[in-house]
């Protein structure tokens, strides 16, 4: 599936389950931001994610921080390194983007588990 064909499906909730696991969103972040910039990608992957769980009646599942976190963190390493222009390119020359448990670098698990957070976006105060 190309990259277009992807996003559309995801958008029109036509992708299945199966296509859209961790990796999978962290493959739409990188997309929206590359053709969005971070400002409208933020908008367009959250209007993506929460019409997908909606449609899967599972609206609870989406997680604001989480979403905009992930969207932060791939947008720094491409304003920091350039973009190597495919998404596997991308987590070749960045792996810690795809560690599940990135997110714990900067969050406490209390904090993620928040329902503000899954609301709002929150930033982790620092000790």
């Amino acid at each position: 599936m190309t990259d277009e064909e992807f996003l559309a499906a995801l958008e029109d909730t036509s992708l299945p389950d199966s296509d859209f696991r961790h990796p999978d969103h962290l493959r739409a972040a990188y997309l929206y931001l590359r053709r969005d910039g971070f400002t409208q990608a933020v908008a367009n992957m959250s209007a993506a994610l929460r019409g997908f769980a909606a449609s899967r009646g599972k609206a609870e599942r989406y997680h604001e921080t989480v979403t905009i976190a992930f969207l932060a963190l791939i947008n720094e390493r491409l304003a920091s390194s350039g973009d190597p222009g495919s998404f596997d390119a991308f987590i070749a020359r960045h792996p810690e983007i795809a560690e599940r448990d990135l997110l714990s670098r900067y969050y406490r698990p209390e904090t993620l588990a928040s329902e503000n957070a899954r609301r709002s976006f929150v930033l982790e105060p620092r000790a």
